[in-house]
């Protein structure tokens, strides 16, 4: 993992807009509509080429495949994992919690339904759900998407990159059990067959991202009906499993994304910052990226401050935000870094946005396209002027 030397590097979360003819052809998928598969495989590996060249054209160091291949952060591994499947018609999903935030203004949550009514794919597709034991299976599709973003590397001279990976904890949402009973013996099992993908990612020369807000929003969705010290120890029982899963691979090589959600809402419920540190500083990856732009998380850099962070660890606040159209001033970005250097030290920052910008592959996700890279430039302005600033 490189560090920040001289200057502050920058990177973002992982997901970037889907070119829309791309959206096409996943959505298509996800659906069950007849694909030219190897149509859809040509147009994935030039997207992630495309990707690579506009971060890199924006300023970004620290770079990835834009999530291209993927419909979601998450609902990827149906296609990778046994025992993964669609519901069975005759049972019924386990109820998943509604932002606790949302529900008390249900204004804003009828809002956003009337946005996206009908536009998303997500409604039309399958919910997937364990079935049967969970493995890992197919290792084609990530075999592509490792050799699409080595050759997308190599031909724009990319000295890192990182991969995005779900966390053993996020799946018991996104892929709810439906066969073990237990959530226990479910996060052990995910755990187990998540190991082969993380390892792989690393073996092939990439820094694996785990994207785990099982650790700050499932808080206030997935185990909202608990209090904070039971969830505490639901998140201690997710870092377990984590270190489990990463148990084979270096500190140095992972990094870590913590989030309390990644949409426009008054995040009023969200867990503290400073209540996850004790937590989320005992996970094996050595970067953590957290969230410092969104208004309810912004300050959280005063906590860090005084909490401090572990030698080992790198910190990558977001100073970017993934919910707005607005861009942000590049002198308010290094104003930002520039915090949360003073909390942990200038060589143990890398600037970062909060989210990813296209969570969810489709039409309608809340920043247009040109505005995302427009918010990529104003990182990288603002990582320069921090940069004059602290050395």
């Amino acid at each position: 993992m490189r560090l920040s030397q001289d200057r502050i590097l920058t990177t973002h979360v992982g997901s970037l807009p889907r070119p829309r003819d791309l959206l096409d052809l996943l959505e298509a998928k996800e659906t069950g509509e007849p694909v030219d598969d190897k149509a859809l495989e040509d147009r994935i590996a030039q997207a992630i080429l495309d990707s690579v060249a506009a971060q890199r054209e924006a300023g970004v160091d620290i770079v990835n495949d834009g999530e291209n291949s993927k419909t979601s952060y998450t609902l990827y591994v149906r296609d990778r994992l046994d025992g993964v499947g669609p519901k069975p018609p005759e049972k019924s999903l386990p109820k998943t919690a509604q932002h606790r935030d949302l529900m008390d203004h249900p204004g804003l949550v009828e809002r956003t339904a009337r946005i996206n009514q009908g536009m998303s794919w997500f409604d039309r597709a399958k919910p997937p759900a364990a079935i049967g034991p969970v493995r890992y299976g197919d290792r084609g599709p990530l075999d592509t998407d490792l050799k699409n973003l080595r050759a997308a590397c190599d031909e724009f001279g990319i000295e890192e990159a990182f991969v995005n990976s779900a966390s053993p904890g996020v799946l018991t949402k996104f892929v709810p059990d439906m066969h073990y009973g237990n959530e226990e013996a479910y996060i052990a099992d995910l755990a187990d067959a998540m190991a082969v993908e993380y390892e792989a990612i690393v073996a092939a020369g990439f820094i694996l991202q785990i994207d785990a807000p099982d650790f700050g929003s499932a808080r206030h969705n997935q185990y909202q009906d608990l209090d904070e010290a039971g969830f505490l120890k639901i998140a201690e029982r997710n870092v377990d499993a984590l270190n489990h899963a990463t148990r084979n691979i270096a500190p140095d090589r992972m990094r870590m994304h913590v989030c309390w959600g990644n949409y426009e809402g008054p995040h009023t419920h969200d867990i503290p910052l400073a209540s996850l540190h004790p937590v989320i500083i005992r996970a094996r990856p050595a970067g953590l990226l957290v969230e410092g732009a969104n208004p309810a998380h912004a300050h959280e850099w005063e906590d860090l401050k005084r909490l401090g962070l572990p030698d080992d660890k790198v910190l990558f606040p977001g100073v970017i935000d993934t919910t707005t159209n607005f861009v942000e001033n590049p002198r308010l970005v290094a104003q930002r870094i520039c915090n949360w250097a003073d909390a942990v030290g200038r060589e143990r920052v890398i600037a970062s946005t909060d989210c990813g910008f296209a969570t969810f592959a489709g039409p309608n996700n809340p920043v247009i396209e040109s505005i995302v890279w427009e918010k990529l430039k104003a990182l990288a302005a603002g990582a320069a002027m921090a940069s004059e600033r602290l050395w």
